[in-house]
């Protein structure tokens, strides 16, 4: 961090408001660099635009978090000494998901009272809903990972437009795995919203009284360990889309709060006597029968009904026909570019079997099974040993208990020779080793992190944190 800089992001910290709850509430990427453009903070907007935390970027040069085909030659901030104001520019951004972005970046200088350069800030806004038009006839569409020409999705790619430009509540709902999260985001990015940011919510992962406050804020005090105020989930998506989802997790406390903003539209944080007002688009999301859990008393009706304006259902991918077939050739592209592969293709028997198998966990277990398969691929064809055993084996996976091993020491990871028949004897890192565990359990439980972790014998939050650690996506 330039030392000249320091003094006045730390003034900017002790003030009332506080600079990263007041940079948060700009619902623009936005970073500020020091003069060797390294970062020294981004608001949560950049966060959620490039998939990196605050914590993690400090330090780091910009080109390694932005990640544009602007850096470089083309670096907006290289430009500022040949140009008096702001620089503007427009390219794409890879995320920390490989997702390209289109995004319009405008640089300018922070100087101090004296006109001397202190570092650079920059504004990075998605402009995807700008240069992408709308699909054309019945051609495949494609959103990232949602891919197809079936006529079963093709429906749901006609009526996402439609569903976009309408501002009403809408509910996703569908089998694990088919892709809820793509059309959430696929609907904000359409929308009228598509410049105000989008705010994501798992109601499963969090108990009751932390989502509480991650939903709607608190106060400094509001209780113990609360040595900040939060704005909350609602107060960050202003302006934008709130997609919640497993919303069939919600606690029926939470779901009456719930049901009390979407009649008014107004926050209350714990512990605050001030109610908020704010403009926010709900989508929600499950795979669980809510109209089931309704007779059960373990949803409530009328929240039901305010959510479920607009429903789309999304199939599931053994109705899809050929789609089984377009997928495979997707994922083994992305991950043979990803892990520096040259492979082909399936050989004759390995792309029957992928043909055949019932997917449960729908396109996400199809992911994780090529994902798997390129991984340990060292051949230019993948062959049936190089999918996971319970593809090729018939009946259920054998649910397995792996022990958690000891932390190793990260300064001097320990070389592992595995069992000869686990990875032919070769030496593997033992990162290499948690790896493949990781990739076999998540393959096993079809996608389900929860399922996956108990497979492990770890909870949930090692298992993310560990996927983090190693690189797996989510």
């Amino acid at each position: 961090m330039a030392a000249p800089l320091l003094p006045y992001i730390r003034g900017l910290y002790d003030t009332p408001i506080g600079l990263t709850n007041l940079l948060d509430e700009i619902p623009y990427g936005l970073v500020v660099l020091d003069l060797r453009k390294r970062i020294i903070l981004i608001n949560r907007a950049l966060e959620n635009l490039t998939g990196y935390g605050s914590r993690q970027v400090g330090g780091i040069h910009c080109c390694y978090i932005l990640r544009s085909n602007l850096c470089g030659l083309h670096c907006p901030i290289d430009k500022l000494a040949d140009q008096s104001g702001p620089i503007l520019a427009e390219g794409n951004l890879v995320n920390r998901n490989r997702q390209r972005l289109p995004v319009r970046i405008t640089a300018s200088v922070i100087e101090d009272n004296h006109g001397k350069p202190l570092g650079f800030i920059e504004t990075v806004e998605d402009i995807t809903s700008t240069v992408e038009g709308p699909s054309k006839g019945n051609a495949s569409f494609e959103l990232t990972d949602l891919i197809g020409r079936s006529r079963e999705i093709q429906r749901v790619f006609q009526i996402l437009p439609v569903i976009a430009m309408t501002d009403s509540s809408v509910l996703i709902t569908g089998q694990t795995g088919t892709g809820k999260d793509l059309v959430a985001q696929a609907i904000h990015q359409r929308s009228d919203r598509a410049k105000g940011p989008f705010i994501k919510v798992n109601c499963g992962a969090l108990p009751e009284t932390l989502l509480e406050s991650e939903l709607f804020g608190h106060e400094k005090g509001a209780f113990t360990g609360a040595v900040v105020s939060k704005p909350g989930r609602f107060r960050m998506a202003n302006n934008g889309t709130l997609y919640l989802t497993e919303i069939g997790d919600l606690p029926l406390s939470l779901q009456v709060k719930l049901l009390s903003f979407l009649d008014d539209k107004t926050v209350h944080p714990l512990g605050s006597a001030k109610t908020f007002r704010v403009d926010v688009r709900v989508v929600a999301a499950t795979h669980r029968n809510l109209e089931e859990m309704v007779r059960q008393n373990k949803f409530r009706e009328d929240l039901l009904f305010r959510l479920n304006v607009i429903r789309l259902q999304l199939p599931p991918l053994l109705e899809r026909g050929d789609d089984i077939e377009i997928l495979l050739d997707h994922f083994l592209k992305i991950f043979s570019l990803r892990f520096k592969k040259s492979l082909r293709g399936f050989s004759e028997e390995a792309h029957g079997i992928l043909l055949k198998h019932p997917y449960p966990g729908n396109v996400r277990e199809l992911r994780n099974i090529v994902e798997y398969a390129v991984n340990f691929c060292d051949e230019p064809l993948i062959q049936t040993h190089h999918l996971p055993k319970y593809v090729t084996e018939t009946g259920p996976p054998q649910e397995q208990r792996v022990l958690e091993p000891e932390a190793p020491d990260e300064r001097n990871p320990p070389v592992i020779t595995l069992a000869p028949g686990d990875i032919d004897g070769v030496r593997f890192k033992w990162c290499d080793v948690e790896k493949r565990l990781i990739l076999e359990a998540i393959t096993n439980a079809r996608g389900r992190k929860g399922k996956a972790a108990s497979l492990l014998g770890w909870g949930r939050s090692t298992l993310w944190r560990k996927m983090k650690k190693l690189g797996i996506e989510g």
